[in-house]
């Protein structure tokens, strides 16, 4: 079985920064491509940044101002986030897609963590 959990998410003032974390746990064989996505409040899910290999991927709403990065050897996802605006509000989701064997994967997500931007 696998889980996924974000942790780092709390509240912070306009410009202020923050770090996300996101851990993989369980067995399973790789992990691919692991990426952050978040959902404004009223709003659908939208994909916020991406890592696979050496590649990243940025939605234009944060580019410039959040990081992503990861460290395969603890299987964790890491996003920086900096300058932060009140529209940066949102549940931030960790997602990972999980190999649990050479040929067979799975998209797994974790439950979210709230990051509140407010003065």
């Amino acid at each position: 079985q696998v889980q996924v959990a974000e942790s780092g998410g709390g509240l912070v003032q306009p410009g202020g920064s923050l770090s996300l974390s996101c851990v993989v746990s369980g067995r399973f064989f790789s992990l691919g491509e692991m990426g952050w996505y978040r959902r404004p409040t009223g709003k659908q899910r939208e994909m916020i940044a991406s890592i696979n290999g050496g590649r990243t991927n940025y939605a234009d709403s944060v580019k410039d101002r959040f990081t992503i990065s990861r460290d395969n050897a603890k299987s964790t996802v890491y996003l920086q986030m900096n300058n932060l605006k009140p529209e940066d509000t949102a549940v931030y989701f960790c997602n990972a897609v999980v190999w649990t064997s050479k040929d067979s994967g799975l998209d797994a997500w974790g439950q979210g963590t709230l990051v509140t931007v407010s003065s």
